[in-house]
C-alpha cells in the first residue's frame, strides 16, 4: 500500500473514533442516570479521579479526530479553489487545537481546588 492518501487510513480512523465516542456516551449517560453527583463538589471529585480524566480525555480526542477527518474528507471533495482550501481546513485545525487545549486545561484542573 503506498504512502498516498487512499481514504483507508482516514476510514479507520472514523469508525474507531465513532465506536469509543459511542461506548463512552453510553457509559457516561448510564451513569448520571443510575448514580448522578449530587453536588458540585461530587463532581468535581468524580471528575478528578485519574481513570476518569484520561477517558474523558480520550473521549474529546476522538472527537476531535472525527470532526478532523469528517470536515477535512468534506472540505478536500467539495471545496475546488485550492488557496480557499487550505484556508478552511487552517482555520478548523486551529479551532480544533485550541478546543482541545482549552478541555485539557478544564479537565486537568478539575482536581485542584479554587
Amino acid at each position: 500500500m503506498s504512502r498516498q492518501a487512499s481514504g483507508f487510513r482516514a476510514w479507520v480512523l472514523q469508525r474507531i473514533s465513532a465506536v469509543y465516542l459511542g461506548v463512552y456516551l453510553v457509559y457516561l449517560l448510564g451513569f448520571i442516570a443510575i448514580e448522578p453527583p449530587q453536588s458540585f463538589e461530587a463532581w468535581r471529585t468524580w471528575m478528578a479521579h485519574p481513570v476518569v480524566s484520561f477517558t474523558l480525555l480520550l473521549f474529546f480526542v476522538s472527537l476531535f479526530v472525527h470532526a478532523w477527518v469528517g470536515v477535512r474528507d468534506v472540505v478536500l471533495d467539495y471545496v475546488k479553489p485550492y488557496l480557499l482550501r487550505v484556508l478552511v481546513l487552517s482555520v478548523f485545525a486551529f479551532g480544533l487545537i485550541g478546543s482541545g487545549l482549552w478541555v485539557a486545561k478544564v479537565i486537568f484542573l478539575a482536581g485542584q481546588t479554587v
